[in-house]
């Protein structure tokens, strides 16, 4: 008797990783997906055991696969589809941190368009008469 196989990309789905299996298809022919340290296909079977590396956006998750999902399940018994390295986990929510920290030091450009008085400081400023 073989062992049980899925397909990578509805795995990822099925885990949660990606919101459709279309997105997922996507990353892992954009080599953002690596099985067992290979670039490799959509419809590559994966069993219990395989090792993941996921790139989605500027994170990155290094997994097992722990379970083959017979369907999408919600998300708090997805998490245990696979166990992540604990590097993994601490890089990545350290890279979290950081975006939260660069993201709240951004200024942020004001709602709408400017108000008279701006208009007035902006001419100002530019040296611009009407």
């Amino acid at each position: 008797m073989t062992s049980p196989e899925m397909r990578l990309d509805k795995w990822l789905w099925a885990a949660r990783f990606f919101k459709t299996r279309k997105l997922a298809i996507e990353a892992i022919n954009g080599g953002k997906v690596h099985l067992n340290g290979q670039r490799t296909k959509p419809g590559k079977c994966i069993t219990v055991g395989s090792r993941l590396t996921i790139h989605k956006e500027s994170l990155e998750w290094d997994i097992e696969v722990l379970e083959l999902p017979k369907q999408r399940r919600p998300a708090s018994e997805a998490i245990h589809f696979y166990r992540e390295e604990e590097t993994s986990r601490e890089q990545r929510l350290l890279q979290i941190e950081e975006q939260r920290l660069l993201r709240a030091a951004a200024p942020r450009p004001a709602a709408g368009k400017p108000s008279k008085r701006d208009r007035r400081m902006i001419h100002s400023f530019t040296g611009k008469d009407r």
